[in-house]
């Protein structure tokens, strides 16, 4: 229970004028502010009209109790206490208001906030018995007057701050705008500029190719007439040379095969870079051709220089790869070893790593090395590390570029590794393959060029020849150009989705019976392939893409080119069968 402040009864209309200006006074001694006590005022004023409603002698009793202010309406016996428009407007009004049907009773709450000063009880019973409520109703009347231009006033007040935020964030949004769409020009303006200089960059590369093209054959034909011209006077049959006579020809003929060398190789570069590099696979014995090249590069200086030695594992047997390719490979890897190892060994070994399915070729030497920051650098045309050695060794930059585009283009890899004053490490690794291809031409249909660059090195030999594709609408025109054994789809790809671009096939009688392997993102487990029966068509066998593995790889694709045949077969036997019974 609380403290009862003071009791009032309502007989009369000027009533309740008297508990509504009463409840104003009590709602400003203890605490509450003044929007808060035009709240209680008014509450107070709707019930008491409609407790007059319903007959005189209603008892309006005000306690505070802790933090809340209570009022009390205690209708006269018999009323029908129930949820009525006056209820509900104050309710609005206050925090809780209570019905008890019982008791015929309007119960009030108003919290009141425990910071706010209040006085004591004396002193608020003390100040109502000192003011008297007025019950005139002209008093009443201006009393809310000034109340309802006291809560004009602050809702004006209220308006002219949110029109300033409204201005203010007009005035913002304005101004990004204006940034937003002066950046947008700057952005459509650099995009023409790197069109622009796109353009540029590619017709520069192609003026490239064709000088370099155009100048590598017009110097070799002079350069392999001076060659022999020199190998003609240096002969037996020509008149005999001074020695001094003998010793300027030889430099000349050595400087022409060192030029014709240069030339040489920034031919094979310029085709490496225009894409014009096509492996032409036969049967390769590697013992052998290790072998050989141990014996043409054997450094003949004295015994405690450098020693040359090679390590062929039996497992790799002849393997089916472009022979020519593989040995300008090697020999630039051993050269560059020898070249920078003034003492120890240059060792190339090769092994089979079955997981990956290809022959591992390492040549590491006990020379120089090279710093870590260099080890891609090396990788750039004409690029040499700077260094006493590399002064005194000729070269010209080109070797390791073009050796790695050869590894690339037999579908392989070659990265170095490397410790200054150590020596360096260089890793070969190519496809091992024994045989011939197994399948004809493969369309890889992706737009990740990294995932396309890792297929293709991967069908490298097992595949006899391997188209790319961006999107579904580039692998359809190649399909109809050049139809593929097997083509390999991503479901995920911009203008037109793997799913879509099966729907394609399967509605087009060219392409229906191409067998598909589907790529996809979600997680399998180890095993054998999973086939999916949800694309259109025959089932596809569907592959992880994220673990894709070589072996698995391989395996889908036959699986896919024998379910394909059995289903052409089964066609042909439907089909006779068909024709008898008619």
């Amino acid at each position: 229970m609380g403290e009862v402040l003071t009791r009032v009864e309502i007989r009369r209309d000027q009533d309740v004028f008297a508990v509504r200006q009463l409840g104003r006074w009590i709602a400003e001694l203890v605490g509450l502010e003044s929007q808060d006590q035009i709240r209680v005022a008014t509450a107070l004023s709707e019930i008491g009209r409609e407790a007059l409603t319903r007959g005189a002698g209603s008892v309006v009793v005000f306690e505070l109790r802790e933090d809340r202010l209570v009022v009390t309406v205690d209708y006269p016996d018999g009323t029908d206490v129930r949820q009525t428009e006056g209820v509900m407007l104050a309710g609005r009004m206050v925090d809780e208001v209570a019905l008890s049907a019982e008791d015929g009773r309007v119960t009030l709450v108003k919290r009141v906030p425990g910071h706010h000063s209040r006085r004591t009880l004396a002193g608020i019973r003390e100040e109502l018995a000192r003011r008297s409520p007025s019950t005139a109703a002209l008093d009443v009347l201006r009393e809310q007057n000034r109340e309802l231009a006291a809560t004009l006033e602050e809702v004006l007040r209220l308006n002219a701050e949110l029109t300033e935020t409204n201005q203010g964030v007009l005035a913002l949004y304005n101004q990004l705008s204006a940034e937003l769409e002066e950046t947008n020009r700057g952005v459509v303006a650099l995009y023409a500029e790197l069109d622009e200089k796109s353009s540029q960059l590619r017709q520069a590369f192609e003026a490239r190719q064709r000088f370099w093209a155009s100048v590598s054959h017009e110097l070799r034909l002079p350069l392999n007439s001076i060659i022999g011209l020199v190998r003609l006077l240096l002969g037996s049959g020509g008149d005999p040379l001074s020695e001094e006579q003998e010793h300027q020809i030889t430099l000349i003929g050595t400087s022409a095969e060192t030029l014709l060398a240069l030339v040489g190789e920034l031919l094979d570069l310029a085709k490496a870079e225009s894409g014009r590099l096509d492996p032409h696979p036969s049967m390769v014995d590697v013992v052998a051709l290790a072998e050989e090249l141990r014996m043409t590069l054997q450094p003949t200086g004295p015994a405690d220089g450098v020693t040359l030695s090679v390590d062929v594992s039996g497992e790799i047997g002849e393997m089916f790869v472009d022979e020519g390719m593989l040995t300008t490979i090697l020999r630039n890897l051993l050269s560059n070893a020898l070249k920078f190892t003034e003492y120890g060994e240059v060792r190339l070994t090769a092994v089979v790593d079955a997981a990956m399915a290809e022959v591992v070729f390492t040549v590491a030497d006990t020379g120089v090395g090279i710093p870590p920051e260099q080890l891609e650098r090396v990788f750039e045309e004409f690029y040499q590390v700077p260094g006493a050695l590399q002064l005194r060794a000729k070269g010209t930059g080109l070797g390791l570029p073009y050796a790695r585009r050869l590894a690339e283009a037999l579908g392989g890899t070659l990265e170095l590794a490397s410790t200054p004053g150590e020596g360096t490490t260089a890793t070969l690794r190519v496809p091992h393959r024994t045989a011939g291809p197994e399948v004809g031409r493969v369309l890889v249909a992706d737009d990740d060029a990294g995932f396309r660059a890792t297929a293709r090195r991967m069908l490298f030999g097992f595949a006899a020849a391997v188209d790319e594709a961006a999107d579904g609408f580039e692998a359809l025109e190649l399909m109809r150009e050049r139809p593929p054994e097997v083509v390999l789809i991503d479901l995920l790809m911009p203008r037109l989705d793997g799913t879509a671009l099966l729907h394609r096939m399967a509605e087009d009688d060219a392409l229906r019976a191409i067998p598909a392997v589907v790529v996809s993102v979600v997680s399998e487990q180890p095993g054998p392939p999973h086939v999916s029966s949800e694309q259109p068509g025959p089932p596809h066998p569907v592959l992880p893409k994220h673990e894709l593995r070589r072996d698995r790889l391989l395996e889908a694709i036959r699986e896919a080119v024998r379910d394909s045949a059995g289903n052409v077969s089964a066609g042909k036997v439907k089909g006779e069968g068909h024709g008898t019974r008619d």
